[in-house]
């Protein structure tokens, strides 16, 4: 009993590092058109979000009751099980992260449980009815549904904008935005923290102290609330940059109804147990809102990773978990190993961040420089490169570059000092 109450502890702390891991993972959700806009500070939007993501841990517990007693079956289920699937959730949400994609943190913690408990129990500890009718289904309508109302709601606004001044009302938009992104950091808490006080709940029912069914303690449903607010606060200033400048460029119009949409999906799944990736949702939201202005464009390419971090979250979260699991089953040295890999992996992922950090100084740049350049220029890339190696110079430089070759083979000093015109100094931007 003494060593099922130490791993249960050791559990319980591992569901709050991956609440924390899910607050900063997600907090682009909310604040990321916020802060590309400009409608708030970068600090101020995350300390914001944080605040309403804590209030909004305490409005339900439709899912946290879905993933305790619906995705797997709790009879045999072993508290190493539960501990083998966040070790899979929290490496893929490092991983992501790190890449600065807005991957599901949901569908890691479910791919995770779900490798896990069929490496431990076989595939018939899992609820195929709940996997396909909670979790997939709405992961492949969820995106889809807010993006078409977001196309609708930004098509709507410009309509019913077109004959005022876009700058006079840009100022109204921006504070709708702050509103509609207060909506989407109260969902994400009513939605995302449930998943980890669900966790608990469910390693608490393995270990004995709860009975099968039961709701969340409230001191679960504290210690989730405030973990996902401490990592919201923090910011994952590297998914905000991607979902606020790498998807589209906004207006203000485009934001506010991007978080509308988004905040209205996430309640509604939210108010009938619905736990989908609210990841998905506002990353939907936000290329239905691109999508919607006229001359507006979406940058398919970084969709196209986004969709392919979607499709891997759930098998590769898996396989992390199923080798998680395969381990921590062959005892006590094991779970050490496990804990070991986990804390391992981790450091290795914060190390590479560190090479080019992204915080809130400099999350709307246009360009990131790598940490060790010095020189305060951009590298250029590939493309530039072969661009300018088959593109000819200027007229003037061409000139300047013709009279200094003959005059070397001539012999005879070419001019050092120019005024204007064709022979103008190559280093300078002629004027025109």
């Amino acid at each position: 009993m003494e060593h099922i109450t130490l791993l249960l502890g050791i559990v319980i702390v591992t569901a709050l590092v991956f609440d924390f891991t899910n607050g900063f993972h997600d907090t682009a959700n909310a604040m990321a058109t916020t802060i590309s806009t400009g409608a708030l500070k970068p600090k101020t939007a995350v300390a914001m979000s944080a605040v309403l993501n804590l209030v909004g841990a305490f409005l339900s517990v439709e899912v946290a009751k879905t993933i305790s007693g619906g995705i797997v079956n709790e009879d045999g289920l072993k508290t190493e099980v539960i501990f083998a699937a966040l070790v899979g959730a929290i490496l893929w949400n490092l991983l992501t992260w790190l890449v600065g994609l807005p991957s599901s943190s949901s569908h890691a913690l479910f791919g995770g449980l779900i490798g896990a408990a069929v490496m431990s129990m076989g595939w018939s500890s899992i609820n195929g009815g709940t996997v396909v009718t909670k979790i997939l289904i709405p992961a492949v309508a969820a995106p889809l549904v807010a993006g078409i109302a977001a196309t609708l709601a930004t098509r709507l606004t410009y309509r019913i904008g077109r004959n005022t001044d876009q700058k006079s009302t840009a100022k109204g938009y921006r504070a709708g935005q702050i509103a509609s992104a207060g909506l989407v950091s109260l969902a994400h808490g009513t939605n995302d923290a449930q998943k980890t006080m669900g966790i608990i709940t469910l390693a608490l029912i393995t270990g004995g102290v709860l009975n099968p069914g039961a709701n969340p303690p409230m001191w679960v449903i504290v210690s989730a609330g405030i973990a996902i607010a401490l990592g919201t606060y923090l910011g994952g200033w590297r998914i905000i940059r991607t979902m606020g400048k790498g998807l589209t460029d906004l207006a203000p119009q485009q934001g506010f109804a991007a978080q509308t949409s988004a905040a209205t999906a996430i309640l509604a799944s939210s108010h009938i147990g619905f736990s989908l990736s609210t990841t998905q949702v506002c990353s939907g939201a936000v290329m239905g809102a691109g999508l919607g202005r006229k001359g507006g464009v979406v940058r398919w390419s970084t969709a196209t990773r986004m969709f392919v971090a979607w499709g891997l979250t759930l098998p590769a979260a898996g396989l992390v978990g199923a080798g998680a699991e395969f381990l921590t089953k062959q005892g006590p040295w094991g779970i050490t190993a496990t804990a070991a890999l986990l804390v391992g992996g981790s450091a290795v992922i914060w190390v590479l961040s560190r090479r080019n950090a992204i915080d809130h100084t400099n999350v709307t740049d246009d360009e990131i420089r790598p940490a060790e350049d010095t020189t305060g220029a951009e590298p250029a890339g590939v493309v530039t490169t072969a661009i300018a190696a088959v593109t000819p110079p200027p007229a003037g430089t061409l000139a300047a570059s013709t009279v200094t070759d003959e005059s070397v083979k001539a012999g005879v000093t070419a001019p050092t000092t120019t005024t204007t015109g064709a022979m103008a100094d190559p280093a300078r931007p002629a004027t025109v």
